[in-house]
């Protein structure tokens, strides 16, 4: 579906309004239109199929497993979901607001969001063309490690409260008026749809000032310097890869042909796909979007736990390969 997205984006930017495919700001254009068609379609359609299914489906009985003594498994399935989405960053905002909306534990949630962008299949694919076995494995077991122990960690602070998002109920078939089942689920096909729209509005504007942040970088912004810092075998070019990868936004499959360059100029592994890691995992893009959603200070401890755990996995790849 979002590949005749991407290409109906391409006929408005390229053939509709003329801009050159070449351009810095022609592609910066597209990027912005079809993330943007991409991210509010799964925005709605996730927010209101969790909405709804949250009023038939026993979300509290899977709330309380999971908080319970069922901690690290759920934390492992959410982020073993999370290579089966394809999503980037941003992308993976629509279904984290719907685990929030279904009330799944807080770490749990973040394992996910945290997982989601780092691989997935075609990613796994390309590793595996591009750096063999070996550190296709290690690469997918550090991905899984990073999102379940951030999770965990995550959960195990109690910031509950530093969610700004209200999580409403739906009204069960118990406790509303209506006497047939075809009202009752007209009622609860309205009332989804009402709480998805709230949703909608009240971050829509922050998804798009994200998203062309996340556009002026990927059209205007430079990798080259990458290269020119954080090159070589010293022992810091990790730590500039993590900080120079946090700003901008691409997805693991975009950027892992630009692994390989990096690599073939010189780059330490490690380094190169802690960049990439960060690149993919926290971007300011993705910041600016759940600005709405959590405070600043989860989204500052959440940056925090994720980008120190994606250095240390840099530099024990260049220690190990």
């Amino acid at each position: 579906m979002f590949s005749v997205w991407e290409s109906f984006s391409a006929y408005i930017i390229f053939d509709v309004l003329g801009f050159d495919s070449k351009t810095h700001l022609g592609e910066a254009l597209h990027f912005f239109l079809y993330d943007t068609i991409k991210i509010f379609i799964l925005l709605i359609v996730i927010v209101y199929i969790v909405t709804l299914l949250r009023s038939y489906f026993p979300i509290e009985r899977v709330r309380d497993y999971l908080s319970a003594n069922h901690k690290i498994v759920g934390h492992i399935f959410a982020a073993l979901f999370g290579m089966l989405t394809p999503f980037c960053s941003c992308s993976a905002i629509p279904l984290f607001l719907g685990f929030l909306q279904a009330r799944i534990p807080l770490g749990v949630t973040f394992s996910y969001l945290i997982s989601a962008p780092l691989s997935d299949a075609v990613v796994i694919a390309l590793l595996f063309s591009l750096f063999g076995l070996k550190v296709t494995l290690l690469y997918i077991g550090f991905a899984l490690a990073i999102a379940i122990i951030a999770g965990l960690i995550i959960g195990s602070l109690k910031l509950e409260k530093e969610i700004l998002l209200e999580v409403k109920p739906i009204n069960s078939c118990c406790n509303t008026p209506q006497k047939s089942e075809q009202p009752l689920f007209r009622f609860k096909l309205s009332e989804a749809w009402n709480e998805t729209m709230d949703i909608f509005y009240k971050i829509y504007i922050y998804i798009i000032i994200g998203i062309a942040i996340g556009a002026f970088i990927h059209g205007y912004v430079p990798t080259d310097f990458i290269t020119k810092y954080a090159g070589g075998d010293v022992w810091y070019a990790p730590i500039i890869a993590v900080v120079a990868g946090i700003p901008m936004y691409s997805s693991a499959a975009g950027m892992l042909p630009l692994i390989e360059v990096l690599t073939q100029k010189g780059m330490l592994l490690g380094t190169a796909l802690s960049f990439m890691m960060a690149v993919v995992a926290l971007s300011l893009p993705e910041a600016m979007i759940l600005k709405r959603v959590l405070s600043m200070k989860l989204i500052a401890i959440f940056f925090s736990i994720v980008g120190s755990a994606i250095l240390l996995v840099g530099f024990i790849f260049n220690i190990i390969l």
